[in-house]
């Protein structure tokens, strides 16, 4: 019924629309000429959002040219990104890092407001599904997203924006260590009422360690339209391929600085292959006292992987096709409120194959427990329905209010394409009972209602006081649902749910700005797999901390900016993990203190160059807070030199000092510590040649 809705609402739709670079301020002015889109899906002022957003731009995205997300986004409060092998990773957003199977739904990442992944079917490495290289800005939402999301913006929100249609002419061409390669482009033209833009990007990189190099070809094609009628149309597609060869964990206590080791690869076989695309439009449409804004889009995903870090090593082969619709309305009512209220729908026709090549090596008990062949054959279709109503309204005495509520359904029907239960294949039990358990056909459905409020005050012309309170929610995912083990025939899952308590207080000058936050969140019914391997509700946590971000022009051509982060994530409830009580505990992988410096120099207009110190504090890598990583400090430096209004060069070093150091630590029953080890020294040189 949903899928035949948005087929009819996308054709309706349709017929109804028939010089270089100064000097970045850090002051008042620089912070009112910021536009952010990700916290009511249309442009507004930076400055007048009561929300923990905060952007990269355009300025800020070409000096760091990054390699990959965590460059970029590490620089703003309360993100902290670890890079695993290629362009995999791991996010944390005002929480511990996320792992497991369903870890990807504490966060949304979405390319100009729409999600990559369908909110049942997300992976912990979605952010390389995004064109983020050609980006004119990136916006983060910090804490439970806005009425204007659902599902999986419990932590926090990652929104890749693309640049506008329009004239465009430039190439880029960069050369890495061991050879690696990169080519980025735009070209675009404006015609009048119709501009059109093509970006493309493609990477070739060896990669550090053995057996892991990248191949990766991103392309987006843009297109602006005004019609007689006075709608307007944005739109176009976004397609991105990835092969790359995936290096596992190096084992061993500090064995990330051994020398002998931290360039090898345990697992020369795995690999990732993805495919994903996006194709949209966003009709614009002035209707009496409304503003219309309905984007009809359509999404594939198709990823393929080794699962290197699983006993056998299974083949997962996942595959995912959304229709979806997002519809808001906007008004200006006669107390001068702002208005908006929406409907989002999408329908998701999914699956997911697990197969084992190969035998199980390794103990007498994996060997009898983990069958060769097929583990799991299913298909899932989810239909996601929400409606949103957001009203804001200066109260007076520099007084304004923001309310905001969402109610959203989530329905999976679930359709097992093997035998059921815990045995292999063919229906043969294993001697000590099969690992994979495959349940029933079922149905599930997840129904949340997310309130906000949000009060601000300003205190006067430069700084302003702020407070939010909000619940986010995430529906389990297919894989937690859906994909067991052991015993457990059944997940009788709740939505995770999140309290969260914001005070914040933000200010500008001539040549200054700051925001200080303080933050307090409680989430209850969080998943986790227990010892038995069973996916239960039985986790109750606590994050709290404290965000820092500072800018400040030391002069003319000298500036200097930060982000200090504090922060406290520990476990509410008594359970034990490795015969301890962990209640009180940290998470794993929650460090209480990172952050970073950068210092700006331009003593000409043709040059920019930045040092910057990232820090990233030592934290538990397991529940027991028995094991840990004691944290690094890493210094990058990046320069810029404006030729002429067409030409410029840069050169970006990482890790200056060669430090050795853990892109992420972990630590197992089985392994003891383990870790993706970081890359030493490293130099990009590149040249860039706007040629309109």
């Amino acid at each position: 019924m949903i899928r035949k809705l948005l087929v009819s609402s996308i054709a309706t739709a349709t017929a109804l629309a028939a010089a270089p670079a100064a000097l970045a301020q850090n002051g008042q002015q620089a912070i009112e000429e910021i536009q952010v889109t990700s916290t009511l899906r249309k442009s507004a002022g930076l400055a007048d959002v009561n929300a923990a957003v905060s952007v990269l731009g355009e300025q800020e995205l070409d000096l760091i040219n990054h390699t990959h997300l965590q460059e970029s986004l590490n620089r703003l409060p309360g993100v902290s990104i670890h890079r695993n092998n290629g362009q995999e990773s791991l996010v944390a957003i005002r929480s511990a890092v996320m792992t497991g199977a369903g870890a990807c739904g504490a966060f949304l990442v979405a390319e100009n407001s729409i999600p990559v992944r369908s909110a049942g079917f997300c992976n912990v490495n979605e952010m390389f599904d995004t064109h983020s290289e050609n980006a004119s800005s990136i916006e983060v939402v910090r804490g439970p997203g806005s009425a204007f999301w659902g599902s999986n913006a419990i932590h926090g929100l990652i929104n890749v924006v693309l640049p506008k249609a329009g004239d465009a002419g430039e190439i880029m061409l960069e050369q890495g260590p061991r050879g690696s390669k990169r080519i980025r482009g735009s070209f675009g033209k404006d015609y009048g009422n119709f501009k059109q833009l093509l970006m493309v990007n493609g990477t070739d990189e060896e990669g550090y360690r053995d057996d892991s190099g990248v191949d990766q070809q991103k392309v987006s094609w843009l297109y602006n339209y005004t019609t007689k009628n006075g709608a307007t149309l944005d739109g176009g597609f976004t397609m991105i391929n990835l092969n790359q060869e995936t290096a596992g964990y190096v084992t061993g206590t500090n064995s990330y600085a051994d020398s002998a080791l931290r360039a090898t690869n345990p697992n020369p076989e795995a690999y990732r292959d993805s495919v994903n695309g996006r194709v949209w439009t966003t009709i614009t449409q002035q209707v009496n006292d409304w503003e219309v804004v309905l984007t009809p889009y359509f999404r594939e995903v198709n990823m393929n992987f080794m699962q290197h870090f699983l006993p056998g090593q299974p083949i997962e082969d996942t595959e995912q096709r959304s229709l979806g619709l997002q519809l808001a309305a906007y008004r200006t009512l006669d107390n001068g409120a702002e208005f908006a209220m929406g409907l989002d729908l999408e329908d998701t026709s999914g699956s997911l194959k697990q197969t084992q090549p190969n035998p199980t090596t390794g103990s007498f008990f994996l060997r009898n427990s983990i069958p060769q062949g097929k583990h799991y054959d299913y298909d899932v279709d989810i239909q996601q329905v929400a409606g949103f109503v957001n009203y804001e309204q200066d109260l007076g005495s520099g007084w304004e209010i923001s309310l905001g509520l969402r109610l959203e359904n989530m329905g999976y029907e679930y359709d097992n394409k093997m035998l059921d239960g815990r045995t292999d294949e063919f229906g043969v039990a294993c001697r000590f009972g099969c690992r994979y358990n495959r349940p029933a056909d079922r149905d599930d459905s997840f129904t949340n209602l997310s309130p906000k409020l949000g009060l601000s005050y300003a205190l006067n012309d430069n700084h302003d006081l702020q407070f939010r309170v909000q619940q986010g929610f995430r529906a389990p995912q297919a894989t937690e649902l859906y994909r067991l083990q052991n015993s457990q025939t059944v997940a009788s899952l709740d939505s995770v749910e999140l309290d969260s308590y914001e005070i914040s207080l933000k200010g500008a000058g001539d040549n200054w700005n700051y925001s200080a936050s303080w933050y307090f969140m409680d989430k209850e019914n969080e998943i986790l797999t227990n010892s038995a391997r069973e996916n239960l509700n039985d986790s109750h946590t606590a994050h709290r901390g404290i965000e820092f971000a500072m800018g400040y022009d030391i002069s003319d051509t000298l500036s200097v900016q930060g982000v200090v982060n504090l922060a406290k994530h520990t476990y509410e409830k008594s359970q034990l993990s490795g015969g301890i009580d962990i209640n009180g505990n940290d998470i794993d992988t929650a460090p209480n203190t990172f952050g970073n410096l950068r210092l700006q120099w331009r003593p000409t207009s043709a040059i920019l160059s930045e040092v910057e110190w990232v820090n990233m504090g030592d934290y538990y890598t397991n529940p027991e807070n028995t094991a840990d990583y004691e944290g690094h400090d890493i210094l990058n430096w990046r320069t810029q030199y404006q030729v002429n209004d067409d030409l410029s060069f840069y050169v970006n070093v990482l890790n200056v000092t060669d430090e050795k150091y853990a892109e992420r630590a972990d630590w197992t029953t089985f392994n003891g510590d383990r870790y993706f080890p970081g890359q030493p020294v490293r130099a990009f040189f590149g040249v860039t040649w706007n040629y309109k």
